[in-house]
């Protein structure tokens, strides 16, 4: 059973046709773990789906904002909130939807391939639900666009269906490693806390000396955790906010490249792009015109 809602503000889908799935279990650079079906549902009013025999392949959901819940065999069910990850085993009966007054926003693909029951069982342990952090985002969606994209754009390319066969793979070790991570409740409050800040400030600037004080640790200790927990420094993963806050706003908005540039807090429009396309990969115009979803 499957409900459809037609007020999707944002969707985007991609589903492999059944030629590319045959090359994919072909190859033997792809057929341990491929992608089958990937996609994003924003703010996804009245979503809903229902598979009383099962999948067939592997289900991974993403709830980035909003709630939702997840109903498995024996009629268990699991709240997903903001930063859950979830998945769903093969051939499990399920059903899934969105929470009727905070809708979900969620990232979510399927996945084959003759290594996906090893994978499995790295996600046993943490029992179908495992909470990120807020600094553990960037990464997981940086991950889940690359594949998006390079599906979407160049799935005619076989080098490009093993660089998202290989960048799936690396996003299910990554969530597991979060998983598994046994971090100090007081060093990642820290990170956490300087995160919530430097989104609060995207429309202006943010120096480490302020950073540090509003953390109250001080700027050495304050890179040190910050580097440990999301591969960046604090300084370059608040300019990837501005720009992830600037992709944004040139696919909802009509504001101008330069409107943007400004009313991020950058002066120099020139080198808000040249910072945009080294982070992105391709320049803010060229973004835009990447027709989407």
């Amino acid at each position: 059973m499957t409900k459809k809602a037609d007020d999707f503000e944002r969707k985007k889908v991609y589903v492999l046709p059944p030629y590319m799935l045959r090359k994919l279990k072909m190859n033997p650079l792809t057929k341990d773990l491929y992608i089958t079906d990937i996609g994003c549902f924003s703010h996804a009013r009245h979503h809903f789906r229902e598979r009383t025999n099962g999948c067939d392949s592997h289900i991974f959901i993403y709830c980035a904002s909003g709630k939702g819940w997840i109903r498995t065999k024996d009629n268990q069910t699991i709240v997903l909130k903001e930063r859950s990850f979830a998945y769903i085993p093969r051939d499990m009966p399920h059903a899934y939807g969105a929470d009727d007054e905070d809708p979900w926003t969620i990232y979510w693909f399927h996945l084959k391939g003759d290594q996906m029951d090893d994978f499995m069982d790295l996600f046993e342990p943490f029992k179908m639900y495992i909470s990120l952090a807020a600094s553990d985002e960037i990464k997981l969606l940086e991950l889940f666009h690359q594949c998006y994209d390079l599906l979407l754009n160049k799935s005619y390319s076989m080098i490009h269906l093993v660089q998202v066969s290989q960048t799936i793979r690396y996003l299910l070790s990554f969530v597991v490693s979060v998983a598994a991570r046994k971090e100090d409740s007081t060093y990642q409050s820290h990170v956490d806390k300087a995160i919530r800040y430097m989104g609060e400030q995207l429309e202006s600037t943010v120096s480490l000396d302020e950073l540090s004080q509003h953390v109250q640790v001080s700027k050495q200790h304050l890179n040190l955790i910050f580097k440990q927990s999301t591969g960046y420094s604090p300084v370059d993963y608040y300019l990837r906010m501005k720009i992830q806050r600037a992709s944004q706003l040139l696919d909802l908005t009509n504001a101008s490249i330069k409107e943007i540039s400004i009313q991020l807090g950058f002066r120099d429009p020139y080198y808000f792009s040249r910072l945009f396309k080294k982070i992105m990969g391709c320049s803010p115009l060229a973004y835009r015109n990447n027709l989407k979803g």
